[in-house]
């Protein structure tokens, strides 16, 4: 696995042979379970191996991938084991969330190399070509619902000032905003007054927001800030507007995200990297359809 503070150092090329200051992978929710377990059925490793396999073919030269959360679904020791056995390969650098089924010390114990602030949150800041990311710890221990609590907040508006005029990125696993999906806003992020009390006086620095938690493929703006989050690895969250006790879930293909960064612009691309549909060009297509412009 790519060491998580490993830099390029070049700028990548996009199709046209221009610049792309930075390429990012976002992938979320693997929600690892103990070797040989199941999860609604499934084993949450091929997925992550097929996504894997996918990222070093054909994205290699991403600067960072950035995994927002629930790594595991129980939050087992043994969980966390499989997930660095998985990771293993992996060629580009990587940060790691928890999420609200992981559990603190196990991740550490078993990602001693990833970062915790002075409290003991699972967050932190790196410097990319790009401008500065922040990695935020949303998790509220016993509930699956998120929480930012005040050292939290000290910690996030002290980086942000130290950030000042310098593009910012934030990641985190909770959304911080209701998304008109009622089961989940049910446990999003409890204090999203609070939070958006810190965030809001340094909106125009913060370039975009990546979160996780969701299931859902998602991006709009929240206080003017560009969002986005991605499908899960194992198991999606139906889509639904519609109220009800329990969350819908379905299994719609996972997907990883590229996100290409320049000055001007952040392009998320939503990748289904298990799709094993035809290709063919459109100005070459192999049927007779008649799809040709009419005499």
């Amino acid at each position: 696995m790519g060491s998580p503070d490993r830099r390029t150092g070049s700028h990548n090329k996009g199709r046209e042979g221009e610049d792309v200051a930075l390429k990012l992978i976002h992938l979320t929710d693997t929600h690892m379970v103990p070797k040989g377990r199941t999860l609604f059925g499934r084993d949450p490793r091929v997925p992550l191996d097929a996504a894997i396999a996918d990222i070093n073919a054909h994205q290699g030269d991403a600067e960072l991938l950035v995994l927002t959360g629930d790594l595991t679904h129980w939050g087992a020791p043994k969980a966390f084991e499989h997930l660095a056995e998985a990771l293993a390969p992996l060629t580009v650098p990587i940060r790691l969330l928890i999420g609200n089924h992981d559990d603190r010390e196990a991740y550490r114990q078993a990602f001693p190399f990833e970062h915790f602030d002075s409290d003991g949150f699972a967050q932190s800041a790196l410097d990319v070509s790009a401008g500065r990311f922040l990695f935020l710890d949303t998790v509220r221990d016993g509930s699956h619902a998120g929480i930012y609590c005040e050292r939290r907040q000290r910690w996030l508006k002290e980086e942000l000032e130290r950030a000042a005029g310098r593009d910012t990125y934030l990641f985190m696993h909770h959304p911080p905003f209701i998304t008109g999906l009622p089961a989940m806003d049910r446990i999003g992020l409890k204090n999203r007054d609070e939070f958006r009390a810190v965030v809001e006086p340094f909106r125009h620095q913060i370039r975009h927001l990546f979160f996780g938690h969701l299931h859902r493929p998602i991006a709009g703006s929240w206080l003017g800030i560009p969002m986005s989050t991605v499908r899960s690895m194992n198991h999606q969250t139906a889509f639904s507007l519609e109220d009800g006790t329990s969350i819908p879930g379905n299994f719609e293909p996972p997907a990883y995200c590229v996100v290409l960064i320049e000055a001007d612009r952040v392009v998320v691309h939503f990748h289904d990297f298990l799709d094993r549909s035809e290709r063919f060009f459109l100005d070459a297509s192999p049927w007779n359809d008649d799809s040709r412009e009419p005499g």
